[in-house]
């Protein structure tokens, strides 16, 4: 073996060394725990799907108010243009006697 094979091969059980003291440090005797960054990734994939659950659920909200026209509370929306209410009856004046 040549002396480049020999530094490589020490390079390569310092790495090696270092993740195994780092794990130890990290869990402990728990070796089959998963790693800090694995745990990151998970806690960020879980933090963007509620996001996208919860900006579908007020979409969903958004259309289903413009398109039925009430709101989730069962009281109709008032509509953009004003009903039309009847005109109060003149009333004819009594003259008195």
């Amino acid at each position: 073996m040549t002396a480049q094979d020999y530094d490589n091969q020490l390079l390569e059980s310092v790495s090696v060394r270092r993740r195994r003291l780092r794990d130890a440090l990290l869990f402990g005797a728990q070796r089959q725990r998963r790693s800090t960054d694995e745990r990151l990734g998970k806690l960020l994939a879980g933090m963007v799907i509620a996001a996208v659950v919860c900006a579908g659920c007020v979409g969903w909200s958004f259309v289903s108010h413009r398109v039925i026209g009430k709101s989730p509370y069962g009281a109709s929306v008032p509509s953009s243009q004003p009903s039309e209410s009847p005109s109060p009856s003149p009333s004819v004046p009594s003259s008195p006697r």
